[in-house]
């Protein structure tokens, strides 16, 4: 398993330029994005070259204003989701990023549940076929930090992805929304070990470093191994202490075991 840095998080803290520097000389060569929109896909694809870095993943445009937290479950918005989901892809085709989480948004106040998850499945197999060389993900969102989030378990996301049934649709597994959900981080890996295509870590509840001996996180490694997962890890967390450089002390056992690699 290969580490990514979420610059948006771990270097959130560094002005944007800065934090491309930042993650090479901490040792990485992969790193995520949040939303690389609001400079041209060159921009990007530029600094990612000059600190010979490779993005894995970015997310659909989201906050917009009456949709905060994406378009794609959202009826009525098929057109927006489109235009917006063509964004992401030629922002991956310039960067030649693999991967798009792609946001559900919220459960709606007039629409019922039925509606949503019908637009959520034709938007899915349309942008799956839009990209077909590009890795679709959709990721549960905890209800303590996201109330409304159109899905908050992993099991419900395998639901859809039985439906959505497309090759390049899988699941993004986050320690961190699971054990912010109470469950047991080994028990979903293996109940969803053929739908991950991506695994995020932060430590809960505040969304900091992981904590090895804490919440599951060094028994989710050890399963993520048992599957034979050999994905990346996105380390999307804020650190505890900001700093130039991160604190990467926690992931010693996980380098030492053969367990991560950068």
């Amino acid at each position: 398993m290969r580490l990514a840095a979420n610059l948006t998080l771990l270097y959130g803290h560094l002005p944007l330029k800065e934090q491309f520097a930042a993650a090479a000389r901490d040792g990485f060569r992969l790193v995520e994005i949040l939303a690389p929109y609001n400079l041209p896909a060159h921009w990007f694809a530029k600094q990612l070259s000059q600190h010979n870095l490779q993005m894995v993943l970015l997310n659909t445009p989201a906050l917009l204003p009456d949709f905060p937290r994406g378009l794609a479950g959202q009826p009525g918005q098929q057109a927006a989701f489109q235009e917006l989901f063509k964004q992401a892809v030629d922002v991956c085709r310039a960067t030649q990023c693999p991967a798009i989480h792609v946001m559900a948004g919220d459960l709606s106040s007039t629409d019922t549940l039925d509606q949503q998850l019908h637009t959520l499945y034709g938007n899915m197999s349309w942008a799956a076929q839009y990209a077909p060389e590009l890795t679709l993900h959709l990721e549960a969102l905890n209800t303590s930090d996201v109330e409304q989030y159109l899905y908050s378990h992993s099991s419900q996301v395998v639901r859809h992805l039985e439906v959505i049934k497309q090759s390049n649709v899988g699941m993004q597994f986050d320690f961190y929304h699971v054990a912010k959900e109470g469950q047991d981080i080994a028990e979903q890996i293996a109940l969803c070990a053929p739908w991950i295509r991506h695994v995020q870590v932060a430590g809960a509840p505040d969304r900091h470093e992981p904590h090895l001996e804490k919440y599951g996180v060094l028994e989710g490694f050890r399963k993520l191994a048992a599957i034979g997962y050999q994905g990346l890890v996105g380390l999307e967390y804020r650190p505890n202490t900001p700093a130039s450089a991160a604190d990467l002390s926690w992931l010693r056992p996980l380098l030492d075991q053969g367990l991560v690699r950068f």
